[in-house]
């Protein structure tokens, strides 16, 4: 009976019948995946109520994947004539592009459930970006995940034999009409391929923010395929995605909203050109211009360090966080390294787009703390263990205010060489050498350190495993506590430490996940300002913070009057009842806090209003209209300085 049905639908449908079949399989696929993920995800999938829209949603968006693949094949089989080569030529094309759609789809689909464990949400522009660094990515790869892709290795093969077996017959046994019947046809074919991929009858086609349905960003993307969700950021990433697809406000609405959280004096904003630019006085004098050192911990999220509620795993980080300005508190913007190193070198807030480092506008000209030290006279340097081109790094910096930018080139028979770079042992070896090296010249540097990444590598000997195998996460975060700890107690004994100031600082969270749309407990993360011969009086800043907030806090403290664009604080003198603030960017997901308060934005969705407490955001009825304009002005603000180039000095 099956047969005979199957044999009367190929009949009546044509050429229409492969482009049916590769269809229903390709959405059999996709759903087959999402139904692993959800029974993976269940107890998620089910607090929500979200069985019925993941599926319903889920299928809405196989359909636009496959109707956009299926588009050019189509188009062929239909319009080119039967002339003997030319019609063989048309189905072999059709064949291979179906075998290589199919194992695109498999492809990601299974690189998802890393994706997700690493990242709390299917691939996305982070999954892109990276591909560019074959050599990181796929040593990465083998290192950490063998059996993952053992598994994507047999399924890419199975996939590849049989499918290819499989689309032949389909192709060529499939009954073509003449070529008249086919260009009669085909309108109509159009149509629905048309129809197929728009999926919306209203003045803009359908996009992922149609799978927004609930409070838990990963099911949400749960209604998404990784090959579509991966798709639409590679097209973002030709189409800068602006802060207006949050909503809109007047260009002088954005400006006063974000002047009046800054809680600077108004008077103190008289360029026009330069919205943000103003004088900041610091709180402090100093005798003579101090050094900076920056150290940038990757990936040191609070829930590693005990004295910010996370595991006992940074004892040397919790001792020097008795011995200066410690913040307990402190939030990164984002989820990236890009991210922390565009809020602490250029105080510059998060957007859906790419971090600035990256950003072709802001490559040359745009404003960081770089600039304002090397017009005072310092010696400005960005070192790291690793390739210094890796995320755009080096161009940005030595575009932007640093003069030199020391990278894995010059390190000669360093301790250890791991995927990411030499150890941090030997970073440290570095910037030590280089600040002894400077003599009494006001001297920057940033130091970004990488032995806290995956493959969590790093040399033999020195710690005390907390869990076997070695190279593990958690040992990797002990391991860089001990190189952390080793060098501030070197620099304590050093001539330098008298007038260095040190800022030790996170750039994200290990792992940023959660069941909410922005899990800001995985913002949280350590940092610390100390140093100076001791002139940094021990003192705990409980108040929420940003890293935007902490450049203007290092100039005040190292006793600088400068002019800069910088909208973050002065953490130094923020009034006693005015509550901390904080910025988040997770995936397309935009959150302001003000205190307890918080406001996310979801593309194309109206704001929502949620009370931060007990580490998770609890909906809220405040839909208070200026606390939700404030908070989109500062997403605003960020696209349009940097659109319009005009975050810099005069």
């Amino acid at each position: 009976m099956f047969k005979k049905l199957t044999l009367q639908a190929k009949q009546k449908l044509g050429p229409i019948w492969p482009f049916l079949m590769v269809y229903l399989l390709g959405l059999f696929v996709l759903g087959l995946a999402r139904l692993f993920f959800m029974v993976w995800q269940w107890d998620r999938v089910t607090a929500v109520d979200g069985i019925f829209s993941v599926f319903a949603i889920g299928l809405r968006i196989d359909t636009i994947l496959v109707c956009q693949f299926l588009a050019l094949p189509v188009v062929l089989y239909f319009l080119v004539p039967d002339w003997g080569t030319l019609s063989r030529f048309v189905k072999n094309f059709a064949r291979f592009w179906v075998v290589g759609t199919s194992l695109l789809f498999v492809f990601m689909e299974v690189s998802t459930p890393s994706y997700i464990l690493e990242y709390g949400s299917r691939p996305s522009r982070i999954f892109v970006e990276y591909l560019i660094y074959p050599k990181e990515v796929f040593g990465t790869l083998w290192a950490s995940y063998k059996t993952q892709l053992f598994i994507a290795a047999v399924l890419l093969t199975v996939t590849a034999i049989y499918g290819g077996r499989f689309y032949k017959r389909l192709f060529y046994e499939a009954i073509i009409w003449s070529w008249p019947k086919r260009l009669l046809v085909f309108p109509v074919v159009a149509l629905v391929l048309f129809f197929g991929i728009r999926s919306s009858l209203g003045h803009r086609p359908a996009n992922p923010s149609i799978a927004s349905f609930s409070n838990d960003h990963l099911v949400n993307d749960l209604a998404l395929n990784s090959t579509y969700n991966v798709l639409f950021a590679i097209y973002n990433l030709k189409h800068e995605v602006k802060g207006d697809i949050y909503g809109k406000l007047k260009d002088e609405e954005i400006i006063q909203a974000v002047r009046d959280a800054t809680l600077i004096a108004p008077d103190a904003f008289k360029n026009d050109e330069i919205p943000s630019l103003h004088q900041q006085i610091p709180s402090v004098q100093r005798e003579k211009l101090p050094n900076l050192v920056i150290v940038l911990e990757e990936s040191l999220g609070a829930q590693f360090v005990s004295t910010l509620g996370g595991d006992d795993l940074t004892p040397a980080l919790d001792k020097w966080s008795k011995k200066g300005l410690w913040f307990t508190s402190m939030y990164a913007t984002g989820t990236r390294s890009v991210r922390g190193i565009e809020a602490i070198t250029a105080g510059f807030t998060p957007s859906p787009s790419r971090s600035v480092v990256k950003l072709e506008r802001s490559q040359t000209g745009f404003y960081t703390i770089a600039r304002t030290l090397k017009n005072l006279g310092y010696t400005t340097e960005f070192i790291y263990g690793g390739e210094g081109h890796f995320d755009n790094m080096q161009r940005f910096f030595l575009g932007n205010g640093f003069d030199t930018v020391i990278d894995i080139k010059d390190y000669e028979d360093p301790i250890f060489l791991g995927t990411w770079g030499v150890s941090d042992e030997d970073l440290f070896e570095k910037a030590h050498t280089r600040l002894l090296e400077k003599g009494n010249k006001p001297y920057f540097s940033l130091v970004f350190t990488s032995s806290f990444h995956s493959p969590f590598e790093y040399p033999d000997g020195r710690i005390e495993p907390v869990e076997v195998p070695a190279f593990t996460r958690r040992n990797a975060v002990k391991y860089a506590d001990y190189a952390l700890g080793k060098f501030m107690a070197r620099a304590e004994k050093s001539e330098y430490w008298e007038n260095t100031l040190f800022l030790v600082v996170a750039d994200h969270d290990s792992r940023v996940y959660g069941d909410t749309l922005v899990p800001i407990k995985h913002f949280h993360i350590p940092a610390l300002i100390t140093g100076l011969g001791g002139k940094i009086k021990p003192e705990v800043y409980s108040k929420t913070a940003s890293q935007i907030d902490l450049p203007p806090t290092l100039f005040s403290l190292m006793g600088i009057a400068s002019e800069h664009p910088m909208i973050g604080r002065d953490l130094t003198q923020v009034p006693e009842d005015v509550p901390g603030r904080a910025l988040f960017q997770y995936e397309k997901n935009f959150a302001y806090m003000l205190g307890n308060k918080v406001a996310v934005f979801l593309p194309q969705k109206d704001p929502q209003s949620f009370v931060y407490q007990n580490k998770t955001l609890v909906p809220s009825d405040d839909h208070s209209h200026a606390f939700i304009k404030t908070a989109l002005a500062h997403v605003l603000w960020t696209s349009k300085m940097y659109q319009e180039q005009r975050y810099r000095l005069p």
